[in-house]
């Protein structure tokens, strides 16, 4: 086990791995396979609360696997949660180019972003095939170009991007509430408040994991102080109820009503990634240190149109996708 690797609990169970994941470690061998095995399980169970431990695991992995796609897949999502944008980014482009799909190029365009290259982002949405993307994957991506749109100040364009049918959709699924949260975002942005209040009110109705911050800016344009909700009398999601109640007798701001904009292509960016970046641990820095990106690798990504040529460009603290 390499220095920097995390210590394995001993009640982590290969078992636990799909079985199909297992099925793509059949050409290692038996000790190996277990070990990778161990390690992805370990991430998956991690990748939410202790993200830095969770790539730590899959960086163990990728050590001893790095040709099979799941495990370059779990570094790319771990890397993404622990806030490594550039290593998602080349290890998310390796998982594509050796799965043969574009399962996680929301992921990737939302790293764009996260790196301050909201042009970039918008490129990705542009160049993917969207009927090689199940509908989750299709909206996930719409919803990170158009907030693109509105880091270019373009928030109009935003706005027309989102007036899609899935807006009145009737079955509540994983996206929903962040496609009605970005078209009330938008709508916000270019100042139509009181349209923006009706659809971040529709939001917070089917944001049941919470995934969006729909019900505090729904009090907060009701003119709600969120501290004031301290009284053992009040429960804060029966304020957030009656607040949705009180806007839900009509909603303003129908998508098929929202003026269809224009939006203007930037134009192609000629630039391409040339370059598929490997990832370490500095041993020094533990499991919380820094993934270091290491230019090793020569093939292209097909979906990816831009040269990572701006190696020192502020990177934002948070994700942008809700």
């Amino acid at each position: 086990m390499a220095s920097q690797d995390p210590p394995l609990a001993e009640d982590v169970d290969a078992r636990e791995l799909a079985r199909e994941i297992r099925a793509e470690l059949r050409s290692l061998s038996r000790p190996v396979a277990e070990t990778v095995a161990r390690r992805l399980v370990a991430a998956g169970q991690l990748i939410d609360i202790e993200p830095k431990q969770a790539l730590g695991h899959a960086l163990a992995a990728r050590r001893l696997a790095a040709r099979i796609p799941t495990v370059r897949e779990a570094v790319g999502l771990t890397a993404y949660q622990a806030g490594q944008w550039q290593a998602a980014i080349s290890e998310l482009r390796a998982y594509h180019r050796m799965a043969g799909n574009q399962t996680h190029v929301a992921i990737l365009a939302d790293c764009e972003r996260a790196l301050d290259r909201p042009e970039r982002a918008i490129d990705l949405y542009r160049a993917v095939d969207l009927d090689k993307l199940d509908q989750a994957e299709r909206i996930e991506l719409l919803i990170v170009a158009a907030g693109a749109r509105v880091d270019l100040k373009q928030a109009e364009a935003a706005v027309a991007m989102l007036q899609i049918p899935e807006l009145r959709s009737t079955t509540i699924t994983g996206w929903l509430a962040r496609l009605r949260y970005a078209f009330a975002d938008g709508l916000f942005a270019v100042g139509r408040a009181d349209e923006a209040r009706e659809w971040f009110a529709l939001a917070a109705e089917v944001d049941d994991e919470v995934t969006t911050d729909a019900a505090e800016r729904l009090l907060e344009l009701d003119g709600v102080i969120i501290d004031d909700l301290n009284d053992e009398d009040d429960d804060p999601e029966e304020v957030v109820l009656e607040a949705v109640d009180e806007g839900n007798a009509s909603v303003a701001a129908d998508p098929a009503e929202v003026e269809d904009d224009e939006v203007e292509d930037d134009g192609e960016d000629e630039d391409e990634v040339g370059e598929d970046d490997e990832v370490e641990v500095d041993e020094d820095d533990g499991e919380d240190g820094e993934v270091e990106v290491d230019e090793d690798d020569g093939e292209v990504d097909e979906v990816d149109e831009v040269e990572d040529d701006e190696d020192d460009e502020k990177v934002r603290d948070e994700p942008h996708a809700s």
